[in-house]
């Protein structure tokens, strides 16, 4: 008998190398792996009652086609209740229609990190996360936006535009603060894309995804024979991106002693790869990102604090889908099209009633959360428009289990989410207790609006509320905006 704790996966793949792989992988992070060569292998496992109970099930060298397609339907009918996830060799968006269609959980694209497998087998198994459309996908519709491309009009997410379109055209560091999945490396891409290397690649880094031990041969490299396994040079990520920006994600993961380098970098542009003496002198712009408050983690001792200040040089604090709840209508139809662009996809509208209950959830996987509830929806919608019916978890989970305001949601009531979905985002008049807002809230609204919508040019801000400059600037200073507009 295996210890309760441990997960078991069943692998259907007939090569014995990858099954040893996968064994392995999983099992150092508590997983017991079993394998079977094909279908009829699996079917006799699940009728043996000596087997485990599988938790899981993974299909490696899966290929895209009836045949592929029959076998995930076999395995459904065989085991509807066990998560089903496909490792592919194809990259396309429609192998991955295709295999949902066909009843896969999740697919994932080869080559693929042990960190991503086991991520994907965490969330598919974890009992605390919702099934169906709220379940995260491992992979995701990728496309760089630029500033004008990138929906959204509530006042805190446009001032936070406005700051970071400003910030674009310096080499100045910048630090974008926000939860996970409300879009900070959109905002990093369209920061890019709008500077001076914007031609040139931007080359990015999670720093949560890398082991702590590999962490500085990554950013700076190392040389041959530098430690155990270093059997070639390797340049760094440093190295690569000289001349160009590195888009650090995730950089509150960063080791204390990485962060002493990357200090380093910041006030010299000089690094050792690891193993040699020769200093190497780079150009690198830097963007950096975290879900983390990273003033927090410096007070906690986290976080070096003389590194937090090189960084944050322009801060970008993105709010939380829950707090722009009115930009959800004309998200969810700018995520349509774009799904709609993809291989196998087919353009999709969305009724009120689906804005509805979109509206009325608090997406604590915020932008990110909504497009994987939208793709799910469209791969298999059978009409012409996504109605209520193809969210159910969504729609549940909102009126009988996670509220809206458990996420601190501020969900759109009456003729004013009526407004936002006909017309997308605005100035918002009235509490969330029916009350009129104070004068001064709305005005300091209306100004952090003009401000995101002229981009911070600050002479169309006034002409455009039709004040003079120098009275714009005493108001962001009355209203505590102020800094909107450095």
């Amino acid at each position: 008998m295996r210890p309760d704790p441990t997960r078991c996966l069943l692998l259907i793949d007939d090569e014995p190398a990858q099954r040893r792989l996968v064994t392995a992988i999983g099992a150092r992070a508590g997983w017991w792996v079993r394998g079977a060569n094909d279908l009829d292998a699996a079917r006799a496992m699940f009728a043996d009652p000596q087997e485990p109970k599988f938790d899981a099930i993974l299909i490696d060298h899966w290929l895209p086609g009836e045949e592929g397609a029959e076998l995930i339907r076999q395995i459904r009918a065989l085991k509807p209740e066990i998560p089903l996830l496909v490792l592919t060799a194809q990259s396309s968006v429609a192998v991955a229609v295709e295999a949902m269609r066909a009843g896969a959980s999740d697919f994932l694209v080869k080559p693929i990190a042990p960190d991503r497998l086991l991520g994907a087998l965490n969330t598919a198994t974890d009992r605390r996360r919702s099934a169906g459309e709220l379940r995260p996908l491992s992979e995701k519709i990728a496309k760089s936006l630029g500033f004008d491309e990138i929906v959204g009009s509530a006042p805190q997410f446009r001032a936070a535009l406005a700051v970071a379109a400003k910030a674009a055209r310096a080499r100045v560091s910048v630090l974008i603060e926000g939860e996970s999945g409300a879009g900070k490396e959109i905002i990093a891409q369209a920061i890019h894309a709008a500077s001076p290397r914007g031609k040139k690649q931007l080359h990015v880094v999670n720093c949560g995804a890398i082991p702590e031990n590999l962490v500085e041969s990554v950013l700076f490299g190392h040389e041959k024979g530098s430690f155990t396994g270093a059997f070639d040079r390797h340049i760094g990520r440093f190295e690569d991106a000289d001349g160009a920006t590195l888009f650090l994600d995730e950089v509150g993961e960063l080791p204390l002693d990485t962060q002493v380098k990357l200090l380093r970098v910041l006030e010299s542009g000089e690094f050792q790869r690891i193993g040699s003496r020769i200093t190497q002198t780079v150009d690198v712009r830097i963007i950096a990102a975290t879900n983390r408050r990273l003033a927090g983690e410096v007070a906690a001792g986290r976080f070096r604090e003389d590194l937090y200040y090189r960084l944050n040089v322009v801060h970008v604090p993105v709010p939380p889908l829950r707090d722009r709840a009115s930009d959800i209508p004309a998200l969810a139809r700018h995520l349509l099209a774009r799904i709609a662009d993809q291989p196998g996809m087919r353009p999709l509208s969305i009724t009120d009633d689906a804005l509805a209950v979109l509206m009325s959830f608090g997406w604590p996987g915020n932008v990110r959360q909504l497009q994987n509830a939208l793709f799910r929806a469209a791969v298999l919608c059978e009409g012409d428009a996504l109605t209520a019916a193809d969210f159910p978890h969504i729609a549940n989970e909102a009126t009988f289990g996670r509220r809206a305001d458990d996420y601190h949601a501020k969900p759109l009531a009456g003729q004013s989410q009526t407004a936002a979905m006909a017309h997308g985002p605005g100035v918002t008049l009235y509490d969330s207790d029916g009350n009129l807002r104070s004068l001064e809230a709305i005005e300091a609204d209306v100004i952090r609006l003009a401000i995101g919508h002229y981009r911070g040019r600050m002479t169309e801000v006034a002409r455009r509320l039709g004040i003079g400059r120098s009275t714009l600037y005493r108001k962001l200073g009355e209203l505590g905006i102020g800094d909107i507009a450095a």
